[in-house]
């Protein structure tokens, strides 16, 4: 059921996306008198689920979940109808407009995009508000890697101020360091001590090539008290593991924190341990393999240990700069992970359709529906600006490229570049699925 509930949240999400994205070109090139012959909600090689024909505009749905499309008249699109384009333009086709308003009709999916994003995290803010953990009420600080040890971090640190703006919530900080480039991060230690940290400049390459990114800082919670539960087929469930086994050791190595436990594993991934684990009151030693991901195969029982939450309420007025803050912090995050892609590391973490889906939760809950839709809005129009031929970005390059030296590009010169274009964006699709494939089998 969970698995269905993801599926359906991408695919809702998605055909929104897509209907928006297309409408942001049709409804622009309407209102200039440019035919439109086909809008589709997904692609639809050899057949459609649904269509049906209304004025000179083919409407329906494909079968392929991989995007969709609109078909302008007088356009080289990835339809490469080469033929259209060997007739005489008419008045009614995309080529036969003046450049300002092709150029419109271009950006209209990516300026829609953006503006559901900024809708969207504004109805977020309103509906819901904005929910954060105080430092206060963050009650052992932050657990610190080591690499975050380096540089001057302590466990137990809470965030006082980040580049000299004062924070109230220590949560994000790792986030504003790794992508947001911050420099200065003012903090007081468990000790009472007040320090401000410099941060490298080097720093994000170093922690993202060795795997910590999302790990570094992180809330400190005590051992847990209980296992809550073991995960089918996984080690923790073929060496005899329990719910509400109280692990205690390993390696004859007591641990007072949960985090110190987790990068105690990571540190013996590949390895076995003796772990001792208290149940029904006796001491009881197990022989474990941790696997490859520095895991054994249970969840933590950490719900006798919940941070008190403060929820800070937005007006209707006050949602808008809220949602437009939000939709500028997504983009800058998400453009901040680009720079990352180009590492070998980075190369192998791009992923497609699994990936995607992994956003959404196996419980339907609208607030995490809505804000993962935002999310991917951000992603699509950030995507679809790449100057790439075939993508809208491509498009714009090139009638940026004809207003500047008066005259576009040949005909033959934009086909060869949108046959590039389409390569280079499925070759781009089959890597990152292809990622999520061996990641799959390999049991990631």
């Amino acid at each position: 059921m969970g698995t269905i509930t993801i599926v359906l949240q991408l695919l809702l999400a998605l055909s929104i996306l897509v209907i928006l994205h297309e409408l942001g070109h049709f409804i622009p090139a309407r209102l200039f008198k440019i035919r439109v012959e086909k809008f589709y909600l997904f692609f639809n090689p050899w057949f459609s689920l649904f269509k049906f024909k209304k004025g000179d505009t083919e409407y329906g749905v494909g079968w392929l979940p991989l995007g969709g499309y609109v078909k302008i008249a007088g356009m080289i699109d990835e339809s490469m109808d080469t033929e259209q384009m060997k007739k005489p333009p008419k008045p009614d086709e995309f080529r036969s407009k003046p450049a300002w308003q092709r150029l419109i009709v271009m950006i209209g999916g990516v300026t829609v995009n953006i503006i559901l994003a900024i809708l969207v995290y504004a109805m977020i803010a309103y509906v819901w508000g904005n929910t954060y953990v105080k430092n206060e009420n963050l009650t052992h600080g932050l657990a610190v890697h080591s690499m975050f040890e380096e540089i001057g971090f302590q466990d137990g640190d809470k965030v006082l101020a980040i580049d000299g703006k004062k924070v109230n919530t220590s949560w994000e900080t790792e986030k504003k360091i790794l992508l947001r480039n911050a420099e200065t991060v003012k903090v007081i230690h468990e000790n009472g001590e007040i320090e401000t940290i410099n941060i490298p400049g080097d720093f994000d390459y170093k922690v993202f090539k060795t795997g910590v990114m999302g790990d570094g800082l992180s809330p400190r919670k005590l051992m847990p008290s209980k296992i809550d539960s073991i995960v089918p087929e996984s080690n923790a469930s073929k060496s005899g593991l329990k719910e509400g086994d109280r692990i205690i050791s390993i390696n004859e190595k007591v641990f007072k924190y949960w985090h110190e436990f987790r990068f105690d594993l990571a540190e013996n991934k590949g390895s076995s341990i003796k772990l001792a684990l208290v149940r029904d009151n006796d001491t009881i030693e197990k022989n474990i393999k941790v696997n490859k991901k520095g895991t054994i195969g249970f969840y933590p029982y950490f719900k006798d240990q919940r941070f008190e939450t403060t929820t800070q309420h937005y007006t209707f007025l006050e949602s808008i700069p809220a949602g437009v803050s939000d939709g500028y912090n997504t983009l800058m995050d998400y453009v901040g992970q680009m720079k990352y892609l180009f590492t070998k590391k980075g190369a192998t973490q791009l992923g497609g359709f699994g990936t995607i889906a992994k956003i959404f939760p196996d419980t339907w809950i609208w607030e995490v529906f809505w804000n993962r839709l935002a999310f991917l809005s951000v992603i699509l129009a950030f995507m679809n600006i790449l100057p790439i031929p075939a993508l809208d970005g491509g498009h714009v390059t090139f009638l940026l490229y004809e207003m500047v030296a008066g005259r576009p590009p040949s005909d033959r010169f934009l086909e060869k570049a949108q046959m590039i274009g389409v390569l280079i964006l499925l070759s781009l699709m089959l890597y990152a699925n292809g990622n999520d494939f061996f990641r799959w089998i390999g049991g990631e």
